[in-house]
């Protein structure tokens, strides 16, 4: 079930605000958000929400006995206990696989192996509930006494299968105790509008030209068509996951948590350090509080840090080379930025950074897109030429029919319009009370009608 499906707009979600809301008390709420988070988590693989309920007793407990003998080598049994038994969890279901494939690849050898279907959300969830036992543990959060608050942080729906990756300790108190204004209401429908808005009208719209142009044979594609492919799921894997992100904050809103942002225009960044300071904060955040600077950060071996954040950074995003490419790619380039240039490059002239940063990000996503070599290849080969071919009549026609889309994706992808609008409400008060609630229809109508007549309708970060 996805966010953007018409079983849960129009089913699940209201059932579950009704449940809420028809609730007495705070533990009756927690009640709803459990048993509706688990038949979410378990509507495609019911199988698996064992797996989620397992890992939440197993930190649960490691926590408590952290609490309880602090200081003692209990806590730290009970910590590396938390910490074996979830990241072995997520390495047997997510690389064993990718393992065995490569022993096999290396040694000649066939060692037969089905390898499992991947949990929803596994990288999402194991990594919120070490991050809770390492926080108990360094005494940067309270325990949690309660199972069944536990069980809400860590099943809670809006965020569960793709973020963001929530802390325990940015939610404690609106765990323990937690009220649903009607301006939170309020800012809740705006964000998930807004989310269904990037996801639904723009991710979509871009993810279905990319597919077309890129998606099947490259060894006949033009510049054009490469580029242009290229150009359209780099705004697609933007707004699929940051609209993802707002409809998670603005759900969140709906049950009194706030969640903290996930994204801030990463595309205008004129740097490789800026853009991961604003795309997907939350893993950032998580890789730099609990390897980077464990690690030693800047401190000691700075250049090993940052390569092995780095390699684990695209590993956790799959177990596939091209991912651990990926991951590399930007660990090398971080380095040479922070170290090589001495912070020079992110001096740069705005528009020399802007150009600079977005033939960066452009092909840093060709090694994310393409999961075996041999496409990336084919893919470079057809961007520079070598297909023989600068133009061709189906890319040429998919980018006339689609320039508005084109404007309306780079312009969406920065703060202009929010700020434009924000100005024009502050001058004019009447113009937001007026607009506020007539954009909001129009997106919601304009996105159930695509979602009515499209069978396109993927959520690219559900396979991480």
């Amino acid at each position: 079930m996805v966010f953007s499906s018409l079983l849960f707009l129009c089913i699940f979600l209201p059932t579950v605000l009704l449940a809420y809301n028809l609730s007495k008390n705070l533990t009756y709420k927690n009640i709803v958000l459990v048993i509706s988070s688990l038949i979410f988590y378990s509507w495609g693989e019911p199988v698996w929400v064992l797996m989620l309920v397992f890992s939440a007793m197993v930190d649960y407990t490691c926590a408590r006995v952290i609490d309880k003998f602090r200081g003692d080598w209990r806590a730290k049994t009970a910590l590396l206990s938390s910490l074996i038994i979830n990241l072995g969890i997520l390495f047997v279901f997510k690389y064993s696989g990718f393992i065995v494939d490569n022993i096999n690849m290396i040694t000649g050898l066939d060692i037969p192996f089905n390898g499992f279907s991947l949990p929803l959300g596994i990288s999402f969830y194991t990594f919120q509930t070490i991050s809770y036992t390492i926080d108990v543990y360094r005494g940067d959060t309270n325990v949690q006494k309660s199972p069944l608050k536990y069980l809400t942080y860590l099943s809670m729906f809006p965020q569960l299968v793709a973020g963001p990756i929530v802390r325990y300790a940015d939610i404690d108190k609106q765990i323990n105790n937690r009220t649903v204004t009607a301006q939170d209401f309020e800012y809740g429908v705006y964000r998930f509008a807004q989310g269904m808005f990037k996801k639904v009208i723009l991710a979509n719209s871009a993810g279905s030209v990319a597919t077309s142009l890129i998606g099947g044979d490259l060894t006949s594609a033009s510049v054009l068509g490469a580029w242009l492919g290229m150009i359209m799921y780099t705004f697609q894997i933007y707004f699929d996951f940051s609209g993802y992100s707002d409809m998670a904050i603005g759900m969140g809103r709906f049950f009194g948590f706030k969640f903290l942002e996930n994204f801030n225009y990463p595309y205008i960044s004129t740097s490789v350090t800026e853009f991961w300071r604003r795309w997907h904060m939350s893993l950032s955040s998580f890789f730099r509080d609990y390897v980077y600077i464990p690690l030693g950060g800047n401190r000691k071996l700075q250049i090993r840090n940052i390569l092995v954040v780095w390699m684990l950074t695209g590993f956790w995003h799959g177990a596939s080379w091209n991912f651990i490419l990926w991951g590399l790619y930007y660990g090398i380039l971080l380095i040479v930025e922070k170290k090589l240039f001495g912070g020079k490059l992110m001096k740069l002239p705005k528009p020399v950074g802007l150009i600079y940063s977005s033939i960066i990000i452009f092909f840093g996503w060709t090694l994310f897109y393409f999961t075996d070599m041999s496409s990336i290849w084919l893919f470079l080969k057809a961007a520079f030429g070598a297909n023989g071919a600068l133009v061709d009549l189906t890319a040429l026609s998919t980018l006339a029919s689609n320039v508005f889309l084109l404007v309306l994706l780079f312009v969406s992808s920065t703060p202009y319009p929010k700020n434009l609008y924000l100005k024009i409400t502050e001058k004019h008060p009447a113009v937001g009370v007026v607009c506020s609630p007539l954009l909001v229809a129009v997106v919601l109508i304009i996105s159930f009608t695509l979602l009515v007549g499209s069978t396109y309708n993927p959520f690219l970060y559900f396979r991480f």
